[in-house]
């Protein structure tokens, strides 16, 4: 059971302030680190804080830094805007074996804001995962196989949508991100790794050899 974050202190002066900083800095923003607040707290539901232009270049701004990171997923508290909003894509080229597995396809590139998301079915699935804001590390993560997201658009449309497999664990990840919770919060600890060691022992597309050697999940989830 994860605990539940506080709301977040930024007020919509001191947000719509922080946005324009990171706007007019002329350069991509660091990805904010676990042990920031920022991460730890509810960010404020999207009301129009900012203008429209302002969300348009954030989306945009944001898309350019989970690219350089590079990875899939980004949520504006990762950059220190405490605003319920991300951006999604996964374009990369995977093992087919792994993306088998996985249920691993390509998204497509996709903003959500305000969202929420619930599973569909008891289906569950464990893989490792990582993530920018504790970079250097991965765990196991049992997480719905299906998800139902609700979630507005930048237009403002309010729109719902399912995903499965690796594309609802994307989702679930960047959606938690917004209400304060981390994947490791969710995660089997005993299967934390370095990406050193992760590179070494546990690149494979299950989980069963780290599973035996770690001594974590001993029977299926």
């Amino acid at each position: 059971m994860t605990a539940v974050s506080p709301p977040t202190s930024f007020t919509p002066a001191h947000l719509r302030e922080r946005v324009q900083e990171i706007l007019s800095a002329g350069s991509l923003p660091p990805i904010v680190q676990a042990g920031n607040p920022v991460l730890r707290q509810r960010a404020a539901s999207f009301d129009g804080q900012i203008s429209a232009a302002e969300l348009d270049q954030l989306i945009a701004l944001m898309r350019d830094v989970m690219h350089e990171a590079p990875g899939v997923g980004l949520a504006a508290p990762q950059l220190g805007i405490p605003l319920q909003l991300a951006v999604l894509e996964d374009q990369y080229d995977v093992d087919p074996e792994a993306a088998a597995l996985r249920h691993r396809s390509p998204l497509e590139f996709l903003t959500i804001i305000n969202p929420h998301y619930t599973a569909v079915g008891t289906e569950s699935a464990a893989f490792f995962e990582g993530c920018l804001s504790l970079t250097g590390l991965q765990a196991v993560v049992v997480r719905p196989e299906r998800v139902l997201l609700r979630f507005d658009t930048p237009g403002g449309r309010a729109s719902e949508r399912e995903f499965e497999g690796w594309q609802a664990r994307i989702v679930q990840h960047e959606t938690d991100h917004l209400h304060g919770t981390l994947y490791v919060d969710r995660a089997e600890l005993r299967s934390l790794s370095s990406n050193a060691e992760y590179a070494a022992n546990w690149a494979e597309p299950g989980i069963g050899k780290a599973r035996a050697a770690l001594g974590f999940l001993p029977e299926n989830p």
